[in-house]
């Protein structure tokens, strides 16, 4: 894009971020529910489809774009990010990456518009931050293919128009082949999503166990055709690296939050006749914030900026994810230190981040799992043993 389109598109986002949602954060959190305005509003501002190409309704915006974006995003509760993440992210690249062009250009200027909201039905019960044991099955039957199994914590699960769900169509194959995608649209019969989770934190943000009982979907609903066969697996993870540094880029985001936050406490809460912020100790958990965030602004950034170039979509993804996962956590946690009982009662914002933040450290790989990859990268067989 552009670079003064681009700041424009930034500014116009912080405000709206600022001005409109911020003021909601105590509302959706108390209702789990994200107000029709506000996700009317995101639709018209393009926010449905800004990583997806250009030539598909989308601003088609960079990685290193993206994570921008994302740091405004993050500035306010994450269910706003999660409401059109998974289109622009994790479900969206899903066609992106894999589908036929038949597939894109029917699929890809909906989900960019809004029109239509995908959910990525990967994880279960038995395989979350290891997808390849994932049991759920399809087999063809005819001109058809029949999909059986359950899917566990799918954002947008209760609110999606059409799943993105992966399941094993070659039984006989390695783990992490024989594994196919598909495009399920809400509603196919057979298909059922449960009750809405209820969850620690991010309220507004929606997940829910999803099952399917001999579902039928066409031939034409194999993401990719028949070249995609088997294949779903290499797609999944080329979603999930791109979603790590997304999801790096919305903990820098609430990570600047939760520095101001505890930069306006200290410096009009008063303790013993003074402002907190005169005592070294309480600066000192300041300071320590917002070195971490700004490592993590910076270590984001550099992830971008080689996902972009493709010079690293494995090890730099995981080690920001790794990183700015854990930074914010730490951030919520002296944040809510800062604020002293108060941080620790409910409609104080530091206390609904701290329970936000803690999502990070599990979804889009847990934190051992990005050591894992990390570690294994660098040794190779040596890993092996």
């Amino acid at each position: 894009m552009d670079a003064a389109d681009f700041s424009a598109v930034l500014s116009e986002v912080r405000r709206f971020v600022r001005e409109r949602v911020v003021p909601l954060e105590a509302e959706i959190d108390e209702k789990d529910e994200m107000p029709a305005e506000i996700r009317e509003a995101a639709k018209k501002m393009g926010l449905f489809g800004f990583a997806l190409p250009e030539e598909y309704g989308g601003l088609g915006l960079s990685m290193y774009e993206e994570a921008q974006l994302m740091f405004e995003l993050g500035y306010t509760t994450p269910s706003l990010r999660s409401m059109f993440g998974t289109n622009n992210g994790i479900a969206g690249h899903v066609l992106m990456v894999g589908g036929t062009e038949e597939q894109k250009a029917d699929w890809l200027p909906r989900i960019a518009s809004g029109d239509v909201l995908a959910s990525f039905a990967l994880t279960e019960a038995e395989a979350g931050s290891d997808p390849s044991t994932l049991t759920t099955r399809a087999h063809l039957d005819g001109d058809e293919w029949v999909i059986n199994g359950a899917k566990r914590y799918i954002t947008n699960a209760p609110l999606a128009d059409v799943f993105m769900v992966f399941a094993r169509t070659d039984p006989d194959a390695p783990r992490t082949r024989g594994i196919s995608t598909f495009l399920v649209p809400a509603g196919t019969p057979g298909l059922t999503v449960a009750p809405k989770d209820h969850k620690m934190g991010q309220f507004g943000a929606w997940t829910a166990d999803v099952y399917f009982d001999d579902v039928r979907v066409p031939a034409s609903a194999l993401v990719g055709g028949e070249a995609g066969l088997n294949r779903g697996f290499g797609t999944a993870m080329g979603c999930i690296a791109h979603g790590r540094v997304h999801i790096s880029s919305l903990c820098v985001g609430m990570a600047e939050r939760l520095v101001d936050e505890s930069v306006e406490y200290a410096r009009t809460r008063r303790q013993s006749g003074k402002l907190i912020g005169s005592f070294q100790l309480v600066q000192g958990l300041i300071a320590d914030s917002m070195t971490d965030y700004y490592a993590g602004r910076a270590t984001v950034l550099e992830a971008a900026r080689a996902f972009d170039a493709g010079t690293d979509t494995k090890i730099g993804p995981s080690c920001t994810k790794y990183f700015a996962s854990e930074m914010v956590w730490r951030v919520a946690d002296r944040a809510v230190q800062v604020h002293g009982g108060a941080g620790y009662m409910r409609g104080v914002a530091v206390e609904r981040f701290y329970r936000d933040a803690r999502l990070f450290r599990i979804y889009e790989g847990t934190s051992q799992i990005q050591q894992v990859i990390i570690a294994k990268a660098l040794l190779g067989e040596a890993a092996r043993g």
